[in-house]
């Protein structure tokens, strides 16, 4: 099993949303790789650069941070659709390799670009490992993401290249896999959404690396998920066992809702639940679930999240009725 670990850069419309495509608001103008062998090895590296068709003046933020602009664009660069062949080419079956990145961000606008050009789908469900989570899992203490660069920097990775541009990115994101002491990556995959089941029969439920990842086909709307018993269902991610609830559903204030079982033989299990839209143009929304084990220090957090909000939501309502009685 290879590794292609992978980084774009992309444009967008100089001045903003009034010039924006809105089937494509990110323009790919750099692919960049680095080909990995199962020893954390770099075997092989690829670049492309993309002549812009959409955007042709690189946006402000974007040019301060390149290393080239639209002439060298003009100039070096070949249609998307060519760059993204040669690359799915240079990646090899799509049995023989998984891709990793920085964060979820690439494979999505990899897969808009694609579209746009109607391209071949990527293969579904599409596995990945995002080192960033990975890297943030184990070097941070809340979890949180960090920048490329100051993983790098941690890690007393020596710093040979310049960051944003595309392939050095991806070497460095590498770099950060290989040094990072994370063991056996395989298990560590993660979905990517950009494409989503649409009913029962494509539900994607897998128990890998102590979690469960559970995303959901459609349903008419939030509430209809929420009334699901699958969907709101805490099971133990080691065993498969049915938990203890111990937090029921609560919603934070990002959107997110949280709550804990107790599995009786290996302890707490956090379930966390998004709900994405399923279109741009209906209520219609699939659900995205992942139980991981969690702490006594952990839950603790969690526990003490809900009291404050419930205490928030008491003291709102008692406010409201005090001002209906005024």
């Amino acid at each position: 099993m290879n590794y292609i670990v992978f980084d774009l850069e992309w444009n967008q419309s100089p001045i903003g949303q009034a010039g924006e495509h809105p089937r494509m608001p990110f323009e790919i103008i750099e692919i960049g790789a680095v080909k990995v062998n199962d020893k954390l090895e770099i075997i092989d590296e690829f670049r492309r650069l993309i002549k812009p068709k959409l955007y042709p003046t690189l946006h402000k933020y974007i040019r301060d941070i390149l290393s080239y602009d639209e002439k060298e664009l003009k100039k070096n660069g070949v249609g998307f659709k060519q760059a993204c062949t040669e690359f799915l080419e240079w990646c090899g079956s799509p049995d023989s390799y998984m891709f990793c990145t920085w964060g979820p961000s690439d494979l999505h606008y990899l897969q808009t670009n694609m579209d746009f050009y109607r391209m071949e789908k990527l293969p579904f469900p599409l596995k990945f490992c995002d080192i960033q989570q990975i890297y943030a899992e184990k070097y941070t203490a809340d979890h949180s993401v960090s920048k490329l660069e100051k993983a790098v920097n941690f890690l007393k990775i020596k710093s040979e290249r310049p960051f944003h541009a595309a392939v050095n990115d991806a070497y460095y994101t590498a770099r950060v896999l290989a040094c990072g002491k994370f063991g056996d990556i395989t298990d560590k995959y993660t979905f990517d959404v950009y494409r989503h089941p649409k009913n029962k029969d494509e539900e994607i439920v897998e128990y890998h690396n102590k979690v469960i990842d559970h995303i959901s086909g459609e349903y008419e709307s939030r509430a209809d998920a929420m009334a699901d018993a699958e969907i709101t269902s805490v099971k133990c991610s080691r065993c498969g066992r049915k938990t203890a609830r111990k937090i029921d559903w609560f919603q934070n204030t990002n959107g997110t809702e949280y709550a804990v079982g107790k599995c009786f033989r290996h302890g707490n299990m956090l379930a966390s639940l998004k709900f994405k839209p399923a279109s741009d143009s209906s209520d219609r929304v699939f659900a995205i679930k992942k139980i991981v084990p969690v702490s006594k220090m952990k839950y603790r957090e969690v526990k003490a999240r809900r009291d404050m909000l419930e205490k928030k939501r008491k003291e709102k309502y008692l406010k409201y009725q005090e001002k209906l009685k005024g």
